[in-house]
């Protein structure tokens, strides 16, 4: 049983009369007596809460940042009409921090033998799947003194994709694929090694593109046109070690990289090219083969969705390994990692060139810009310590990603929001100069 605060009021309005003109035990059993039989009926009548049945409904998935709706009907099977307060409980990253309280809370009226339905507005804060939590009911009666109250679990798993925001430079980078395969007025000829078709010549074409054979079968010079590779294999790997933990800006790192991930598999797919995908520490947290367009992206964004990094260190010999298992000879791997000196130069670089010579490899990392802010702060002398501790963790960076240029890996080093750009200008320029 729970009462109200009417209850309370008429119990302090009753009981003032009797405490200033007579106090006694008397007095105060003639005020409190038709209050509690009145408290014991109201509870009486209040819709039992145990008999009410719930079904769910609605979104199952939303992106990060957006709104998913989650309907649940409240069916009321026995006699007696339900005035009630329902708390749809869900886990506290299903909201905003700022979120009031009652966004999960509803006040709904059901009559006997009816059906009524409401909705719960959730807005995820964080990746992964949530899971409802308790639906708590407070039933009152028709006086509004006391209410019976219960709760049921009823399941219900909603799945928070990542955001994705990168997606707003995928029509910049489709453009330049276009022009890069040839099919625009900006390039006559489309850049590439894989033959595509023979076209008349025409002044200002290269000559080593004349084919001969073709030309002496025709009465016009014929020459061949290229295009970028198509059909190639290139598998994206996550390190969701330790260093995916830290925040880069407003985000995790290993966010900022599954929106490079997610981009560079858009352009990819669109290129004719097959995307997989390999999250690892010290072992795989999720895996997708090498697909085509129109199924690598759904696939992508629902193994990317639960993953989290683990405060380990990356297995680099592990990780390897698995790369070389899932990819086959003569693909593009792109490891979004960090390039911190000491998990590189002892873990990455003795395995890289495994790596190297069977396939062509991108390291991806995104860069903290509020290092970037300490190397230009001035002004007082912690701004001068601080300035000088940006300045050389920037030169080590750059070290790091040297040792790696080395080994004929290219490098991407960029602040989160030029980072996912950054790695699909990478995967460009390898398809224009015909590494892949």
């Amino acid at each position: 049983m729970a009462l109200t605060g009417r209850t309370a009021l008429l119990a302090a309005l009753g009981s003032l009369p009797v405490g200033i003109l007579a106090p006694s035990w008397t007095g105060m059993l003639a005020v409190n007596a038709p209050l509690s039989l009145a408290i014991l009926c109201d509870y009486a009548l209040a819709a039992p809460v145990r008999t009410l049945r719930f079904t769910r409904s609605g979104d199952t998935s939303v992106r990060l940042g957006d709104a998913a709706q989650v309907h649940l009907a409240v069916t009321n099977p026995s006699s007696r009409p339900l005035r009630a307060d329902l708390r749809d409980a869900w886990p506290p990253s299903s909201w905003p921090a700022e979120a009031p309280p009652e966004a999960s809370r509803h006040r709904v009226r059901v009559p006997a033998g009816e059906r009524r339905r409401v909705t719960t507005l959730l807005r995820p804060s964080r990746r992964g799947d949530r899971h409802s939590a308790q639906v708590t009911v407070r039933s009152y009666g028709p006086l509004g003194l006391a209410a019976r109250q219960g709760g049921h679990r009823i399941p219900w798993t909603v799945r928070v994709l990542p955001a994705f925001e990168s997606r707003k430079h995928l029509p910049s980078r489709l453009a330049r694929l276009r022009e890069l395969d040839g099919r625009t007025s900006v390039l006559v000829r489309g850049q590439g090694t894989e033959f595509d078709s023979l076209r008349d010549y025409v002044p200002g074409d290269d000559t080593r593109s004349i084919d001969w054979r073709a030309t002496a079968r025709r009465s016009a010079v014929a020459v061949r046109t290229w295009r970028p590779e198509r059909d190639r294999h290139i598998l994206l790997v996550l390190d969701t070690g330790r260093t995916a933990a830290g925040r880069v800006g407003d985000v995790p790192r290993l966010d900022a990289s599954m929106d490079a991930a997610l981009l560079l598999a858009a352009l990819a797919s669109r290129a004719g090219d097959r995307v997989g995908l390999l999250a690892y520490d010290r072992r795989v947290r999720a895996r997708v083969q090498a697909r085509a367009a129109g199924d690598v992206l759904p696939a992508m964004v629902g193994a990317m969705a639960p993953l989290e990094a683990e405060l380990v260190e990356t297995d680099a010999r592990g990780l390897s390994a698995a790369a070389l298992g899932s990819a086959p000879r003569g693909s593009l791997i792109v490891l979004l990692t960090g390039l911190d000196a000491s998990s590189v130069e002892d873990g990455l670089l003795p395995v890289l060139p495994q790596l190297t010579r069977r396939h062509t490899v991108v390291v991806a990392s995104v860069a903290d810009p509020h290092v970037e802010r300490m190397t230009r702060s001035r002004g007082s002398a912690q701004s001068v310590y601080e300035a000088a501790a940006g300045t050389q963790a920037h030169h080590q960076r750059q070290r790091t990603a040297e040792l790696l240029r080395r080994h004929g890996v290219t490098v991407v080093d960029a602040t989160p929001e030029t980072f996912a750009p950054a790695v699909a200008d990478a995967y460009l320029a390898l398809k224009a100069a015909g590494r892949l």
